[in-house]
């Protein structure tokens, strides 16, 4: 294994390339002064392929790339890699209300192909911090560098009570296309009722010659609810509120994270119409004999293997009922979580740590007891500080502008925002005159209501 020397050290390693990291790496690019590689200990990039449902849309609009938020000029937007194939004609002609999630996945590809920085099959063993400089370590290399960004994503999340049983018929939604075989006269459950779980539940449905005798769809949720996207809605996607929520209180943002639950989580209006248009075609015009049964409100409580089959034991959350469902296949569309690369084992006891999570500063670096100018940012991992776009498609570009900002020392990306459209926090306007008025109008309010 050769030593670099601090001279090969290089200003920002990436450790991860998924669609954070891949924006960082487009947007560093056109800058020579900063030198940057990303590792990846997979052989090439695949966004969520367990996943890639050959119908499976965004729910974020298209301009919402890699690069367009803080530069749209960047060659490597999504309009730039529609133009490269020739396709942007027909792209518009097409009239997409949203893009499928296999196209967006040939464009990330595309931009990989493109970017020298990226280190595929490039696994980091371990991260040390030596004579002023992060050492990352591979199995037959290291590298120095100055800065670190960690954007190895969000794992798949398994209730404790079905950890035991991961296998090939019950397995979370991560999985769905790698595991699945035919699933043709089987009892399914899919347990979840986001989007995934929406997904999911639509291609079970949608081949007639190869449909399950039985598909039940389980939500802890009240019912089956539409993502909430007015344009009201979208304003918590933009740098200014996400600003905004970071300089709040730590009990009112997380009383507003499950509050606007649905604004990140919800299920694409237009996909809950086609599984409702499905299901009615099934059971009323063809008269299939697949059973579909829908069970909102329902929390899974345990998991048992009894003769073959999966039992699933759950409590109706208003009436407190236990019931207990059989499945030959199940499939748990159970969300994600972060969780630390293990390659930070070595630096973990000098990370700073708040209410389970990192401590993290406005540029998204976080506090360590390292020096000044050896930063550790994060990628994806702030949702409880800075928000529910943190893990969003939405605003990674703008969060990677902060980030080489941060990097470089001055302002090689202009964020500056205009004033927001919807004023987030209150102000102080009354002089001395107008604050007498207005006790006296409170005063009278009290009185007239007959609070006195």
């Amino acid at each position: 294994m050769r030593m670099l020397s601090a001279a090969e050290a290089i200003d920002m390693a990436g450790i991860g390339v998924g669609p954070a990291n891949l924006s960082l790496a487009a947007l560093v690019h056109p800058h020579s002064e900063i030198t940057a590689k990303f590792f990846e200990r997979t052989g090439e990039f695949q966004w969520h392929p367990g996943m890639m449902l050959p119908s499976a849309k965004l729910q974020v609009h298209y301009l919402k790339d890699l690069v367009s938020l803080v530069d749209p000029s960047n060659p490597f937007s999504f309009l730039a890699y529609l133009a490269r194939k020739k396709q942007l004609l027909s792209f518009i002609n097409a009239n997409f209300d949203q893009v499928l999630r296999c196209e967006f996945n040939q464009y990330y590809r595309w931009a990989c192909s493109q970017l020298p920085s990226l280190q595929f099959n490039s696994d980091v063993r371990s991260i040390e911090f030596e004579n002023g400089f992060f050492m990352l370590r591979g199995d037959d290399w290291v590298q120095p560098a100055r800065n670190l960004v960690l954007g190895t994503g969000q794992q798949p999340s398994v209730p404790a009570c079905a950890q035991s049983f991961i296998g090939e018929t019950l397995f979370h939604s991560s999985q769905f296309m790698t595991r699945q075989r035919s699933l043709k006269d089987k009892r399914v459950v899919v347990i979840g009722g986001g989007q995934t779980g929406a997904e999911i539940i639509q291609y079970l449905l949608s081949d007639a010659s190869a449909l399950p005798a039985s598909v039940t769809w389980v939500s802890r949720r009240w019912n089956f609810c539409p993502l909430d996207e007015s344009p009201f809605t979208n304003e918590l996607y933009s740098p200014q509120y996400s600003d905004h929520f970071f300089g709040l209180p730590q009990h009112v943002r997380q009383a507003l994270l499950a509050e606007q639950k649905l604004a990140s989580d919800g299920i694409s209006q237009s996909l809950l119409e086609s599984i409702y248009r499905r299901i009615y075609e099934l059971k009323n015009v063809l008269h299939h004999a697949c059973k579909i049964q829908l069970y909102p409100g329902r929390e899974l409580l345990g998991i048992s293997e009894r003769n073959h089959h999966w039992s699933l034991s759950m409590v109706h959350g208003h009436s407190q009922v236990r019931e207990e469902l059989s499945a030959d296949t199940a499939v748990l569309c159970t969300g994600y979580e972060y969780r630390v690369p293990a390659c930070l084992e070595g630096l973990e006891s000098r990370i700073s740590r708040h209410a389970g999570g990192y401590v993290v500063h406005d540029d998204y670096s976080i506090e360590w007891d390292g020096p000044q100018g050896s930063a550790i940012y994060v990628q994806s991992a702030a949702r409880s500080q800075k928000g529910i776009a943190d893990p969003n498609l939405g605003l990674i570009p703008w969060r990677c502008a902060k980030i080489i900002n941060s990097v470089c020392g001055h302002a090689l990306y202009d964020l500056v925002e205009p004033e927001s459209l919807v004023q987030w926090g209150a102000t102080e306007v009354f002089d001395e005159v107008t604050d007498a008025r207005f006790d006296r109008l409170a005063a009278l309010a009290n009185w007239s209501s007959g609070a006195w």
